[in-house]
């Protein structure tokens, strides 16, 4: 991965490769950004630069053999540790390395993909994954060990937030005083779920979401797209180069989401009236239940989205609203007067409390059916 590669982020770029050049690499860096915004691109690049001595600002200067290396991500200096979970090749305490070549592949193919395309080509989006005290001592065997080629030895810990207590408090101390030349790049999405001791004893670098103009420019450049059509994803990827790859293809799972989110909606407009309709809504509970946990926080996360999208355009916010629905029939200026200053903020406590229970494994048909009739009554409430 090379930093021309790495979509924007100029100003990130500038500051760790003078901080390298300088000879001032922090042993503990955070990178947080949304999903999309090139934080794992940008900390592989940012390593290659370290392990291979490259110089400039680029990766193509220093020792040629080490860049070789990191072509096919097979330096053996730079470890990585990422969310897992059983599967049929690892049946009991999984670890990173048992998935190693599934990891190449995504870096290959998504470097900017997140949790969820993760879990899909593992195959198992219905569990969900964490990194655990076996990763930690995993992690401490190999950091111990002297670095191969002489020089620093890098440690990547991809959404880092999915550490567990007894992984995080086995890691501190090694992060706090790690061995000489050894660095540590934690990669997450919600800096909040990491335990203070852990975020305080690192250097925080955050990642704002991307510019119209270079997913814009992305998108023409590699899928040799028409300029008004690249424009038009890049408006709604809000940001988020994944999801714009994924429009590209059609084959976003909001595409799906918005479906199950527009007959949810329906549904509860009608049950109102209608004590038939509450049926309606009983039976998509327990099919959107069938799915998934993963898949279930990652639709709710996406009607919370729509929802917020929603309470801007109904408050005039147009510059704000990038959502186009392709529902036939349902239109979000239509939908939008529904969702006002007095229900968006119960609306949206519901779909996280929802969140946080399936997240710790509460039963997803309960949670969703209880879901599904108090959105009935918030979607009445008059403005």
């Amino acid at each position: 991965m090379l930093f021309e590669d790495v979509l924007g982020q100029d100003h990130i770029k500038n500051h760790l490769t003078q901080s390298v050049d300088n000879g001032r690499i922090p042993h503990a860096q955070l990178f947080v950004g949304n999903e999309g915004s090139g934080t794992l691109p940008m900390a592989i690049a940012y390593a290659r630069y370290i392990l291979c001595s490259n110089t400039g600002g680029e990766n193509t200067t220093g020792n040629e053999a080490c860049n070789l290396k990191f072509k096919n991500i097979s330096h053996p200096d730079l470890h990585f540790a990422f969310p897992v979970t059983t599967s049929d090749k690892a049946k009991s305490h999984p670890v990173s390395s048992n998935y190693l070549e599934e990891w190449r592949q995504l870096l290959k193919e998504q470097p900017y993909g997140n949790l969820f395309d993760w879990y899909k080509l593992l195959g198992v989006d219905n569990k969900q994954g964490q990194i655990g005290v076996d990763e930690a001592h995993d992690i401490v065997k190999s950091l111990t060990l002297k670095s191969y080629e002489g020089g620093y030895k890098v440690m990547l810990i991809w959404m880092a937030e999915k550490m567990n207590i007894a992984c995080a408090n086995k890691l501190l101390k090694l992060i706090e005083e790690p061995p000489n030349k050894t660095v540590f790049i934690l990669i997450a999405e919600d800096e909040e779920q990491i335990i203070n001791t852990i975020r305080s004893r690192c250097q925080i670098l955050h990642f704002p979401p991307l510019a119209e103009d270079v997913i814009k420019d992305a998108l023409v450049k590699s899928y040799s797209l028409d300029i008004a059509v690249a424009t038009k994803i890049a408006h709604q990827s809000n940001g988020n180069y994944n999801k714009a790859c994924d429009l590209v293809y059609q084959d976003s799972e909001d595409l799906q989401f918005e479906e199950w989110f527009v007959f949810w909606i329906r549904s509860a407009f009608k049950a109102k009236g209608n004590k038939t309709a509450i049926h309606d809504l009983i039976s998509w509970s327990e099919d959107i239940a069938k799915t998934g946990r993963e898949t279930q926080k990652q639709f709710l996360h996406f009607c919370l989205d729509f929802f917020r999208q929603a309470l801007l355009l109904n408050y005039n916010a147009t510059d704000l609203v990038y959502l186009e629905p392709k529902t036939p029939k349902f239109k979000l200026e239509n939908f939008a007067p529904f969702i006002h200053g007095n229900n968006i903020l119960e609306i949206s406590d519901e779909l996280q409390d929802a969140i946080y229970h399936i997240e710790r494994n509460g039963n997803s048909k309960i949670i969703l059916t209880d879901l599904s009739i108090k959105l009935t009554r918030l979607l009445h409430k008059k403005p």
